[in-house]
């Protein structure tokens, strides 16, 4: 009797739930996104197909109000102030400067509109949000852990380039947290026998173009070039930065493998996949009636190797076959 009791009670709060997510899901969702590069879109393919596994469909109950910056970022202030105009259910910032650009413009208290991450690098040391577990005011979302994967990204561009080397490292001079992954990378660079030479790259009037960085990188001897994460104008330009580095002949390892879909070498990083579908958990629950205040900020726990053999074979490399094993992905 007991057991049939907690069967029944059991199945009555799962119908409650059912209920509930139907009666949430029948409203009019309207959110925005505020990319601050060029949209991909397998992350929009991806953020739809979670909101649909929760009963949202654009064009039936769910609306998206679209702003792409495409790496130009002096666009983004009019953009957030435009979604911030709408009184919508939620705004998805993409990175860091599309985060701290739409607190400006839609406050930064618990009643303003939710602002939802897609993949920001340190939040907490940005002073965007008070903690992980509590974020506080209005943002909440994934936060990308960019910052701690700077050791393991060294180590596998370590594992197909001869020692001693000189690797380039690609920053971007606006950014506000490559220079805290610039510091990272020091210890470990000396602990595998790498020379390490930051090269500085922007996309304001007076910063060095791509392409004097990668001239400045080959000046100075690199044998490769890391290509910091979590920054729009790289993202924005990655095919220009793929191509840069198969024109200098120069190895290049990225945090994100839409590089490496492309043509560049490696990558190692979260799936912006599996970042972009998680968003819609976030969505469901603002939708619902949840405070971000109350919701934990979520981490990656996958990351993912991706290389592409037919570039090492262009560049004349020969990949350790330990390396080809760990891949999650060989690209041929």
């Amino acid at each position: 009797m007991q057991r049939r009791t907690t069967l029944l009670l059991s199945s009555l709060l799962l119908s409650v739930h059912a209920v509930a997510l139907a009666q949430s899901a029948q409203k009019k969702v309207r959110i925005g996104i505020l990319f601050g590069d060029a949209p991909m879109p397998h992350e929009e393919v991806a953020l739809r197909e979670g909101l649909r596994e929760l009963g949202y469909v654009e064009g039936r109950n769910l609306v998206i109000e679209r702003r792409y910056a495409e790496g130009r970022l002096q666009l983004v202030p009019g953009y957030a102030r435009e979604l911030a105009s709408m009184n919508l259910d939620a705004v998805i910032s993409t990175c860091t400067p599309t985060t701290r650009l739409a607190r400006e413009a839609f406050g930064a208290t618990p009643g303003s509109t939710p602002i939802i991450m897609a993949a920001v690098a340190d939040p907490v040391g940005q002073q965007l949000i008070a903690s992980l577990a509590k974020p506080g005011a209005n943002v909440t979302g994934l936060a990308s852990q960019a910052e701690d994967l700077m050791p393991k990204m060294l180590e596998l561009f370590a594992s197909v380039l001869p020692r001693p080397t000189t690797v380039a490292v690609l920053v971007d001079s606006s950014s506000a947290v490559h220079p805290r992954m610039w510091r990272t990378l020091g210890p470990i660079a000396q602990r595998l026998n790498i020379q390490l030479v930051k090269v500085e790259a922007g996309r304001k009037p007076g910063d060095t173009p791509l392409t004097a960085a990668f001239d400045a990188a080959v000046r100075q001897r690199a044998t490769g070039i890391l290509v910091l994460p979590d920054e729009p104008f790289f993202v924005a330009k990655r095919g220009d930065i793929v191509a840069l580095a198969a024109q200098h002949r120069l190895p290049a390892f990225y945090g994100l493998r839409e590089y490496v879909d492309e043509g560049g070498l490696m990558s190692y990083g979260e799936s912006m996949n599996t970042a972009y579908r998680g968003l819609a958990t976030y969505i469901g629950k603002v939708a619902a009636g949840s405070s971000p205040a109350d919701m934990p900020v979520s981490q990656p726990t996958q990351f993912e190797l991706v290389i592409n053999l037919k570039t090492a074979r262009a560049l004349g490399m020969t990949l350790p076959q330990t390396t080809l094993l760990s891949a999650n992905e060989v690209i041929q």
